[in-house]
Formats: structure tokens, sequence, C-alpha cells
């Protein structure tokens, strides 16, 4: 199944790259590598996930505070956010 991304969820993603990147060598690598895993694992099973409204779901990383929050349609799979599970709760629902 294809993933594609938000231009809003590309952003945080890119954010969150460079900003663990800036707090110690390799971790940047490190946090893209798991958010690569992550995806491979919500294409794989997109139904498998919690659910957050009718359209959405949620999967959560394992070693970082960040959830993808995506939209399974058809044969596709829409990153809608690149949520840090701390910060702001819901503020994504207005991009659906």
């Amino acid at each position: 199944m294809k993933v594609s991304f938000l231009t809003s969820a590309q952003q945080e993603l890119d954010e969150a790259i460079a900003w663990y990147a800036a707090q110690a060598p390799g971790l940047g690598e490190i946090f893209l590598a798991e958010m690569r895993t992550t995806l491979t694992l919500i294409a794989r099973h997109p139904l498998a996930w919690h659910k957050l409204s009718r359209e959405t779901r949620r999967c959560r990383l394992r070693r970082f505070p960040y959830s993808v929050v995506f939209c399974p349609t058809g044969e596709e799979v829409l990153v809608i956010a690149i949520a840090h599970q701390r910060r702001r709760p819901d503020y994504w629902r207005g991009r659906l």
C-alpha cells in the first residue's frame, strides 16, 4: 500500500528530524529509521492501529514520543500528522 503525506505532516516530520539531529549526533537518523519502520508497518496493516475517528487511526512510535495520524483510503494511506504525544492534542483535526 502506498503512503503519502499532507504537506503539513511532511513539514512536521522534517522539523522533528531536524530537532533530534540538533540534540545529539545521529539521533535524527535514528528517529527517521524508526519512522520508516512505523510507516512500513502501517502500510502493511493499515487497519491494525487505534481508531481516533471514523476515518483516522494512530500508530505510536516505540522510542520517541510521536504518533503517526493517518487515514487509510482504498489503496493509499494518507498521513495527516506527525504528532508529538504531549503537545496540543487533536490539533490536526482541521486537516481532514
